[in-house]
């Protein structure tokens, strides 16, 4: 049975192997470095902190995909923005965890009276990433070319967007996320 839950700290290291096997041998994040279990517990915990959600599908007891949404961008306009990352365990890719816990993330920021989600995907070349986000609404804005180098090859990013709520029908309610500090 698959259970999607909020990541706690205890899923640090299950979300730094997940992450970190991203980082190393992929290019859906431009991040090379694999970072520790208690860095990642410290960005789970800077996105909750913000009452964004930060998710994680777990199957059998084994947390096996992540799905989060941050700040789009920092300056106040962005506040009913934000942009979402969603990882899945090489051993589990394929399986439709990663649309599970995307699923339940926009469903989230849905509730919070947001009005436009991003996708940043490294690598025009990652069509399970562009597929996943297609599937969900998300329409393709525009590539940006060879922005990033990683593994010996330059690499795209392809930009997506997926209106929440009623996106720019209407202007937003009062409020938005709180971007000081970010």
């Amino acid at each position: 049975m698959t259970l999607v839950r909020a990541a706690t700290p205890q899923d640090a290291g299950a979300l730094a192997a997940i992450y970190g096997h991203a980082c190393l041998h992929g290019f859906g994040t431009f991040e090379e470095a694999a970072p520790t279990p208690e860095e990642m517990a410290g960005r789970m915990a800077a996105i909750q902190a913000r009452g964004l959600p930060y998710l994680v599908a777990e199957v059998e007891g084994e947390v096996l995909a992540m799905a989060y949404a941050g700040p789009f961008r920092p300056r106040a306009a962005y506040r009913y923005s934000v942009e979402d990352s969603v990882y899945v365990s090489p051993r589990a890719q394929g399986q439709g965890l990663g649309r599970l816990v995307l699923s339940a993330v926009i469903d989230h920021c849905e509730g919070m009276a947001l009005r436009q989600m991003m996708a940043v995907i490294g690598d025009s070349e990652n069509l399970g990433s562009i597929r996943l986000h297609e599937s969900l609404g998300f329409v393709r804005q525009g590539v940006m070319r060879s922005v990033g180098y990683k593994h010996g090859r330059w690499l795209d990013i392809v930009m997506m967007q997926r209106p929440l709520n009623s996106g720019d029908a209407s202007p937003p309610d009062a409020g938005g996320l709180q971007l000081s500090g970010f």
